[in-house]
C-alpha cells in the first residue's frame, strides 16, 4: 500500500524573540537576539547569569488562573502554541472524524519548575510532606500531550517523545509515521520547554555545556564563530498541524509545505558528546533523504542543530560536507539558534517551523554573531552570516540531535499537486 502524503496546515510559536509565527518571523529574519540577563530566578552566583527566556507573556489571556496553576509553564506553552495552529489551520472539530486525530508531543525535561519547587518546599520544611496534589500530574512530560488531546477532544493516539534536544522532531515524525501509514487523519505535534530555572542553569553549567559570555548575552550565541563556547539556553514550544493531503485538500486548507521524509539514527557513542566523525548525523541526514526519495542535490536549505558549542558545530558541519559533497557548497546553512537560544526539546519544532517560514517568504534566516572564523570550517560552506539572504527554496531540512546520541533530521518541500 503506497505511503499518504502529509502535509503540514497550521503553526504555533512561542520563543525569545516572538510569541506568535508571525512575531518569530519577524526577529528571525531580522536578526534579533533573544539573550538577556535570567529574570525568572536570582542568578548572581550562577556561572551563567542569562538566557533566551520568553517575554512579555501573560499566560492567563490564554488560559483560566485556576487551569494554569495545575500545569508546569512547559505544558501552559504547549497549549498556547496549540491554540495558534489550530485556529491556523482553520480547524473545524465539529467536522472531524476525531477518532483519527491525534496528539504526538515532545519535551525532553518536561516539568522541571515543578519539581524544583516541589522539592525545595519539602528540603525547607520539618519533614513531613506536604506536597501539592498536582506534584506528579504538572511535572510528567506526558501531561503536555494529555491536555492537548483533552482540550480538542482528540481521540487518537496521545503521547510525548522524550529524546532530549530531539524530542519535538521525533515527536514529528512520529506523527508523520501515523498519518502516512492511515492511521490518523491529523495531528498536532511540536514541542515544549521551560527550563530556565535553578535545576536546568546549574545542572548545564556543571556539564560545562552553557555559554559564560555574561558580559555579552546577546552575543553569546555564535554558532560557527572560532571563539563559540556553549549555548545559551532558550525556553518556549512549537506547534505543527500535521495533515493528511487528501484530508486537507478536502476541506479547502492552507497549505505551508509538505513534510516528505523523516531519519532517525544513533550515535552510539557518548551520552553527551557528538561523535567526533559525524558518523551519526551524516547517518541521519542519509536516512531521511532516503526516506524523501530525493538526492543530496536536491536540497536548498539546512536548518542546521548548530548550537554554539566546539564539538557539536564541527561534527555537523563534517556531516554536511560527507553527505552532500560539492552540493554542500550550494546550499544555505544556518542556526537560527543564535537568535533563539536552545530551546532543548522544543527547539525541533520551532526550527521546522523557521524552515516553513523561509520557504514561504523565499529567505534564510542568518547565522547571527559571527565575529571571527574558524579555520576549522570549510570557507567555502554559506552558513548565512549574519544577515537574511534570498532565495528561492524548495526543499529544506532540519536537524535536530540530542544528548545520549539521538539524531532526527525533516525534509520539507514545497507542494506539489
Amino acid at each position: 500500500m503506497p505511503f499518504k502524503r502529509v502535509v503540514i496546515t497550521g503553526l504555533g510559536a512561542l520563543t525569545p524573540i516572538g510569541n506568535t509565527v508571525q512575531e518569530f518571523w519577524n526577529g528571525l529574519s531580522a536578526g534579533v537576539s533573544g539573550a538577556g540577563p535570567i529574570t525568572k530566578f536570582n542568578a548572581e552566583k550562577f556561572r551563567t547569569k542569562f538566557a533566551c527566556e520568553v517575554k512579555g507573556l501573560d499566560v492567563n489571556q490564554f488560559i483560566p488562573r485556576q487551569d494554569a496553576r495545575k500545569m508546569d509553564p512547559f505544558a501552559q506553552y504547549a497549549l498556547i502554541v496549540a491554540d495558534e495552529a489550530v485556529k491556523d489551520a482553520g480547524l473545524d472539530l465539529t467536522k472531524l472524524d476525531l477518532t483519527k486525530a491525534g496528539v504526538i508531543w515532545g519535551s525532553g525535561i518536561g516539568g522541571l519548575k515543578t519539581f524544583e519547587d516541589e522539592v525545595k518546599t519539602y528540603a525547607t520544611g520539618d519533614g513531613t510532606p506536604r506536597y501539592n496534589p498536582f506534584f506528579i500530574p504538572k511535572m510528567i512530560a506526558d501531561s503536555a500531550s494529555g491536555m492537548l488531546s483533552i482540550r480538542y477532544g482528540f481521540y487518537g493516539v496521545n503521547y510525548v517523545t522524550v529524546s532530549a534536544c530531539a524530542s519535538a522532531t521525533n515527536a514529528m515524525i512520529d506523527a508523520f509515521n501515523f498519518i502516512r501509514l492511515g492511521r490518523l487523519n491529523i495531528a498536532i505535534s511540536g514541542g515544549s520547554e521551560a527550563a530556565v530555572t535553578e535545576a536546568g542553569v546549574g545542572g548545564f553549567n556543571a556539564l560545562r555545556a552553557l555559554s559564560e559570555r555574561n558580559d555579552s548575552p546577546e552575543t553569546a550565541s555564535r554558532p560557527f564563530d572560532k571563539d563559540r563556547d556553549g549555548f545559551v539556553l532558550g525556553e518556549g514550544a512549537g506547534a505543527l498541524i500535521l495533515e493528511e493531503y487528501e484530508h486537507a485538500k478536502a476541506r479547502g486548507a492552507k497549505i505551508y509545505a509538505e513534510l516528505i521524509g523523516g531519519g532517525m539514527s544513533s550515535d552510539a557513542y557518548h551520552i553527551t558528546a557528538p561523535h567526533p566523525e559525524g558518523l551519526g548525523a551524516v547517518n541521519v541526514m542519509k536516512d531521511a533523504l532516503n526516506d524523501a526519495q530525493i538526492g543530496p542535490e536536491d536540497v536548498d536549505y539546512i536548518n542546521v542543530h548548530g548550537t554554539s558549542t566546539p564539538l557539536g558545530d564541527f561534527s555537523e558541519a563534517t556531516a554536511i560536507e560527507k553527505v552532500f559533497g560539492e552540493h554542500a557548497y550550494n546550499l544555505n546553512i544556518s542556526s537560527t539558534k543564535s537568535m533563539t537560544g536552545h530551546l532543548l526539546g522544543a527547539a525541533g519544532a520551532i526550527e521546522a517551523i523557521a524552515c516553513l517560514m523561509a520557504m514561504h517568504h523565499g529567505v534564510v534566516p542568518p547565522t547571527i554573531n559571527h565575529f571571527t572564523d574558524d579555520e576549522q570550517f570549510n570557507p567555502n560552506l554559506n552558513f548565512t552570516f549574519n544577515e537574511a539572504q534570498k532565495r528561492p527554496i524548495s526543499i529544506a531540512l532540519s536537524n535536530t540531535f540530542g544528548f545520549g546520541g539521538h539524531n532526527f533530521s525533516v525534509i520539507f518541500r514545497k507542494l506539489e499537486s
